[in-house]
């Protein structure tokens, strides 16, 4: 590797900090074009490695490329948004700041909830299938091994997931809000995820009157169903169970919206306009905007819901504190890593010479010894011209250097080579 490997790490993306969900879910990646999306950011820029994380918060690309702004050209071409000033949104972050930013993401601490457990695992399937895909890479693949190390620490040793409040429980607490009591409310899940079982335990813990999980996949639908103690309904009875339900949330990685405003319009006035709660997790997203124009519907974004989780934010302070302690040394332990690393070139040619050296003048002592020459003398040929060999070229730079280059010749020799060996 290398000793350009620390200014050739970059980190692109945007979050819920630097862009809306209207902006976020033109650039989502799902899980199924993850790994092609990796061979044509491959084959179409200079980048030698590269992982894409997507979320419902995020999307970004670390990579190891001389050219950083072909990623960034590459991330608006890929999703055809020609005419989309997609900078404005933007972050990039290099070297230490790169390895720093997937440190806190992956930490929890860049999170719309603070100290949130779930992005370390969608971290770790990014590096999973950028494995798969070829496209890891030794610079990449350690920088997000210490960071899974890096959020165990921080996990471990801090109190940043005290008191956390999920999206989950935000999703929870604006239906009761608008609803009053969940044992009153009939709720739907759309979707078989991680998100959704997530959100599900919540709601479960207030004991709905009545659960039902609406999936694509009849498997994956039926069994989460039977885990919750709900009822499974195919995704093609959507519009007519709508209106039996008070609370809808939706997370799935479907492209296009499932529920339309037509959709929701009829199940209002199957519902005589009673108020329903709609809680879209999804990027992109499920529910389409407008939905949220119509009365008696109260429709949340994940950017919604990040505001509520703000609360007790403030109490976490220290516990971020500490965490981002544990991450600076372990920034300065990866760079220490790649210096390591960018010094092997010279240590392997070192050894080389050093091996080139060692046969020449073992090949001459074996020729002298086969003469009949004197083994003490043949061993004190050698290990004459083996010193003086060593000493050639560190002799000759002292003797033709002048000034402030010399005296610095001087001083490595000096740290190299003590006057009192051990």
């Amino acid at each position: 590797m290398s000793d350009s490997s620390a200014h050739q790490l970059h980190a692109f993306g945007l979050n819920h900090q630097t862009a809306p969900v209207a902006v976020r879910e033109r650039v989502a990646f799902p899980q199924e074009r993850l790994q092609p999306a990796l061979s044509a950011l491959l084959y179409a820029t200079p980048a030698e490695e590269a992982v894409i994380l997507s979320t419902c918060n995020r999307t970004e690309i670390y990579c190891k490329t001389p050219h950083p702004e072909t990623v960034a050209d590459w991330l608006a071409d890929h999703h055809e948004l020609t005419g989309f000033d997609l900078s404005q949104y933007l972050y990039h972050l290099d070297g230490s700041a790169a390895a720093h930013h997937a440190f806190r993401v992956a930490s929890g601490l860049d999170s719309m909830v603070l100290g949130e457990t779930q992005i370390l695992g969608q971290v770790k399937q990014a590096v999973r299938l950028a494995d798969e895909a070829g496209t890891l890479g030794p610079l990449l693949n350690k920088m997000f091994q210490s960071t899974f190390s890096v959020a165990k620490a921080v996990r471990s040793q801090t109190g940043i997931g005290e008191r956390t409040v999920s999206l989950a429980a935000a999703a929870l607490k604006l239906s009761a809000d608008v609803l009053g009591p969940m044992n009153e409310q009939q709720v739907l899940f759309i979707g078989a995820g991680e998100m959704i079982e997530l959100v599900a335990t919540y709601f479960l813990a207030r004991h709905p009157r009545a659960v039902t999980i609406a999936n694509r996949s009849p498997e994956r639908g039926q069994a989460l169903a039977q885990q919750l103690g709900g009822r499974y309904l195919p995704l093609s009875e959507l519009p007519l169970a709508l209106a039996q339900h008070d609370v809808i949330v939706s997370s799935t990685a479907s492209h296009l919206p499932l529920i339309g405003k037509g959709m929701v319009e009829r199940a209002l006035r199957e519902r005589k306009h009673r108020p329903m709660v709609m809680i879209d997790l999804a990027v992109p997203r499920d529910i389409e905007p407008e939905v949220a124009r119509l009365e008696d519907v109260f429709l949340y974004t994940v950017d919604d819901l990040g505001k509520v989780t703000q609360e007790n934010k403030d109490s976490r302070q220290l516990a971020v504190e500490e965490a981002e302690s544990i991450i600076t040394r372990h920034v300065e332990d990866f760079l220490g890593w790649i210096a390591a690393r960018s010094v092997v070139p010279t240590i392997r040619s070192l050894r080389e010479q050093a091996e080139h050296y060692r046969q020449l003048e073992l090949e001459k002592a074996l020729r002298a010894l086969n003469r009949g020459d004197e083994p003490t003398k043949v061993m004190e040929q050698l290990s004459q011209s083996l010193m003086n060999k060593w000493l050639h070229h560190p002799v000759q730079a002292l003797n033709q250097t002048r000034g402030s280059t010399r005296q610095s010749l001087v001083d490595a020799i000096r740290h190299l080579f003590p006057e009192n060996p051990a």
